[in-house]
């Protein structure tokens, strides 16, 4: 089976790392990839938006499957465009339509799926400009802290929780009036604010049945104590040691099965991944949000954990036979720890230099903000590359993780050293 997986980052090189493992797997083209997913298969400089170019690169290189790593192109509807396609219509696609990428693409749909579908969610109200006065009362009527949300895709940045109401004002005018997160925050969710912990629940499905892969937590915020500005990610670690079997039982119960079930009945076709980003109150699940797609850096921790064929469950999942699959999910401990340029999430400086790859033991490294310029590695991003070690402990992968961090080297090189470290009681 001859592959291309769309994508750049870090949950890019760890799905092409697992998807050449698989004796199925007989060609791996990434678009446009990055200097990690070349160790794994042949990058194509094409842009995933360019969707024409796609189309031609998977006629003329027999391309049988198509994965979509990132979110925007099947929010835009990339995964409609090649079913439409009378040439690629044999091609296996990995990720929801348009009409399912909504769950992800706009909040206040999914807010909307989850009263329909009776899931445990924050109470919630959408508004736009017009109804701002509305919003004031209603943030009015709530108490602290306040969760703004763009309704739309904000590169994981548009969402804000607030102490101060003259502060959740004035970033609901910054949302509405001044366009802060662009068409994104045309419309605004504001919901209750939830206190208890977050983890992420992933599931592999065809749209009628689903197979469980590994449950992880992430670690948003840039600072050490969950301090500073939200990112893309810091790190990771999976399984998650309060996720008890009865919890696991609950979520699927309370949240996954009626999930499914709602896609069903609104008659929502879906092939692919829906991650579950989960507070979990008083020993109750409620859903933060849904992606249709793996999370980043909780790709890297978890697919290290997969031990089945990733290639051979995607297909399964893509021919609607994704209830047959078991798949086999190690018991190790997988801790994940981010790599970041100096000011990020902020501004950043890029180019330099990557020291002291060939010091790393005993853990995986994935690329992200990486380049190879003159036969050298560079950093080319704020998350430039996500460290992951596999332990039969937590602290003992940590451990890894952490003394691996510490080798390699780059001009203003950031990590969090306390990644995991709360679960550790």
């Amino acid at each position: 089976m001859r592959i291309l997986l769309l994508g750049s980052g870090g949950r890019e090189h760890a799905i092409a790392w697992k998807l050449v493992q698989s004796q199925k797997c007989t060609g791996l083209f990434i678009a446009p990839g990055n200097a990690g997913t070349a160790l794994c298969g042949k990058n194509v400089p094409i842009d995933i938006s360019a969707w024409d170019a796609l189309a031609d690169f998977v006629i003329r290189e027999s391309v049988d499957m198509v994965v979509a790593g990132p979110e925007e192109p099947l929010v835009r509807g990339v995964a409609d465009y090649f079913a439409g396609q009378e040439a690629l219509k044999h091609v296996l696609f990995v990720g929801p339509g348009a009409a399912g990428a909504k769950l992800e693409g706009s909040k206040d749909f999914a807010k909307a799926f989850m009263a329909r579908n009776e899931i445990p969610t924050a109470a919630y109200r959408s508004f736009t400009r017009e109804t701002f006065d509305e919003a004031v009362a209603f943030l009015k009527s709530l108490t602290p802290p306040y969760v703004i949300k763009a309704d739309g895709l904000a590169a994981g940045k548009g969402v804000i929780i607030i102490e101060s109401l003259t502060e959740a004002i004035e970033v609901l005018k910054e949302m509405l009036y001044d366009k802060k997160f662009g068409d994104a925050s045309n419309t605004v969710v504001i919901e209750e604010f939830l206190e208890g912990v977050e983890m992420s629940v992933f599931v592999l499905t065809d749209g009628k049945g689903y197979c469980m892969l590994p449950a992880a937590k992430d670690y948003k915020r840039i600072g050490e104590g969950d301090t500073g500005a939200n990112t893309g990610g810091m790190g990771a670690v999976s399984p998650v040691p309060f996720a008890s079997s009865e919890l696991m039982a609950r979520i699927e119960k309370q949240v996954i099965v009626p999930t499914i079930e709602g896609l069903i009945n609104e008659n929502i076709p879906y092939c692919g991944f829906i991650f579950f980003g989960l507070m979990i109150v008083d020993g109750q699940p409620y859903v933060i949000e849904y992606n249709v797609r793996l999370g980043d850096p909780e790709a890297e921790a978890i697919i290290p954990r997969i031990d089945s064929d990733l290639t051979a469950m995607l297909e399964a999942a893509c021919k609607g036979q994704i209830s047959d699959c078991m798949p086999q999910i190690s018991s190790r401990h997988a801790a994940t720890v981010i790599l970041a340029s100096g000011g990020y999430p902020n501004a950043f400086d890029k180019g330099f230099a990557i020291k002291n790859l060939e010091q790393v033991k005993d853990s995986l490294v994935f690329y992200a903000g990486v380049e190879e310029k003159d036969n050298h590695l560079c950093t080319s991003g704020g998350r430039v590359m996500a460290i992951t070690s596999l332990a039969e402990n937590l602290e003992d992968a940590l451990t890894l993780s952490l003394n691996n961090a510490r080798q390699i080297d780059f001009k203003g090189k950031y990590f969090r050293r306390d990644i995991g470290k709360d679960l550790l009681h």
